[in-house]
């Protein structure tokens, strides 16, 4: 997603936080939405890159379902760590 500025990756991460919140029922604040979506759009971006060979950066839909799908998996990984622990 580095075809993006830093609005736009702030935007997309409070978005994509968002998203995941209540895809995955949970409930957060404003600045742990945006650290999350800016976090799953690192993981989105990384695997829709290497698994699926798709480019997100530059377009904001695709942008958004990539950060999100990547934000969903770091509630998911990170809610089994804290069953762990």
């Amino acid at each position: 997603m580095s075809g993006f500025g830093f609005i736009a990756w702030i935007i997309i991460g409070i978005v994509a936080g968002w998203l995941a919140e209540k895809i995955m029922k949970r409930s957060h604040g404003l600045l742990t939405n945006l650290i999350v979506g800016v976090i799953g759009a690192l993981i989105g971006g990384f695997l829709a890159n290497n698994l699926l060979g798709i480019d997100a950066s530059g377009n904001w839909i695709v942008g958004i379902i990539v950060a999100t799908v990547g934000a969903v998996v770091l509630l998911f990984l990170l809610g089994l760590v804290k069953k762990k622990a």
